[in-house]
């Protein structure tokens, strides 16, 4: 992971709200996090994502963007039931989604896509091959442009946006925003947030007088003075902690249950000493073999539900069983129920699993 000593605040991003942003760069570094977010749920490239955001809300300054929160132009649809409003998009005074914050839109253009069966053979493609997924939203029916494609990939090289591609975290998001954008350095604003909040993360754990199970450190090792090696020590252990004092506890979309994604490998105890959860609890709530746990897991923080949120869901590449009940919040055991498969049973690319109900009896 790149280097750098720095936790801005995932929630200062959240508290923008139909606001105008100067240029596409702007924009970018605004919601870069929010794609990779998704992409790390949903497999969605975050450079497809960034760069439909961009061209769907123009840099974020469209009508439907700053009245609407929604930077995709996603119209109502039969199944819409929250608001909406009116605009003249291919056709007069048609239907639009209305969202209560940018990242609910950025959440539901990923459920956009990941549930309807035109996009289905979009998740069979390599999730880096971002020009081959501008060319499948463009035959799936996204967008009527016969150039929309050819724009998507024009914005994604322009702006160096496939470097999101292989973020995994908010600090590799940051890390490839100051590569992208050095000036951010010298922008008071961005860094007094970031100072701010590492001030508060400093306060936070001083006030926590509870023995602590530090987060497992790896040093590579090298011939050099004891000092040296200390020093080395101490460094990459700051980073792991800073790492951890920027992870968020989320809500799931089946029942608003609480989960964090592990932005590094850690273990079982130092889950439960951080959140105050007995060990065995995460164990039988993640049906985790292990207590090693490895990073970018979704590891959930209460009990999951016995169904998902949604009726079905389309099998994708590297997705397994236990993944998909992972990313759906639902039981294990019940997903093999539902699906009549014994457990352990593999599935395949494109395998329509159900998530409510049961599969039909052939």
């Amino acid at each position: 992971m790149k280097k750098i000593f720095l936790a801005l605040a995932i929630v200062s991003f959240s508290k923008t709200y139909a606001q105008y942003w100067a240029n596409e760069d702007q924009y970018i570094q605004n919601f870069a996090l929010y794609a990779v977010e998704e992409m790390q749920k949903y497999k969605i490239p975050a450079s497809i994502t960034i760069a439909q955001g961009l061209l769907e809300s123009s840099g974020g300054q469209s009508k439907l963007a700053r009245q609407g929160n929604n930077h995709f132009g996603i119209k109502c649809k039969e199944d819409w039931t929250g608001p909406s409003m009116r605009h003249t998009d291919d056709a007069p005074n048609e239907c639009f989604r209305v969202y209560s914050s940018v990242r609910d839109s950025y959440e539901d253009h990923s459920k956009f896509l990941a549930y309807r069966k035109y996009y289905r053979k979009l998740f069979t493609l390599d999730p880096k091959d971002y020009k081959a997924w501008a060319f499948g939203l463009k035959k799936a029916g996204y967008a009527t442009n016969p150039k929309y494609a050819y724009i998507l990939i024009n914005k994604i090289e322009k702006y160096k946006l496939h470097k999101f591609d292989d973020d995994t975290t908010p600090q590799s998001v940051y890390a490839t925003l100051l590569t992208l954008y050095p000036d951010l350095y010298s922008n008071k604003e961005f860094m007094a947030k970031a100072n701010a909040q590492n001030t508060e993360n400093t306060i936070a754990a001083n006030d926590n007088n509870t023995k602590k199970v530090s987060p497992t450190v790896v040093v590579p090792y090298k011939q050099t003075s004891y000092a040296e090696q200390v020093r080395r020590r101490d460094a990459i252990e700051k980073n792991a902690n800073d790492t951890w004092q920027n992870v968020l506890v989320r809500n799931h979309p089946n029942g608003d249950r609480k989960y964090i994604i592990v932005p590094l490998a850690t273990n079982v105890d130092f889950l439960a000493q951080k959140y105050d959860i007995r060990g065995r609890r995460i164990m039988r709530w993640n049906e985790l073999e292990s207590a090693n746990i490895p990073a970018n897991s979704i590891i959930f923080l209460e009990s999951k539900s016995g169904e998902g949120n949604v009726s079905t869901y389309i099998a994708q590449q590297g997705d397994t069983m236990y993944s998909i009940a992972q990313k759906f919040a639902i039981k294990l055991h019940r997903l093999y129920q539902r699906n009549r498969m014994d457990e352990g049973q593999e599935l395949q690319i494109g395998q329509v699993i159900y998530l409510q109900g049961r599969k039909p009896k052939n």
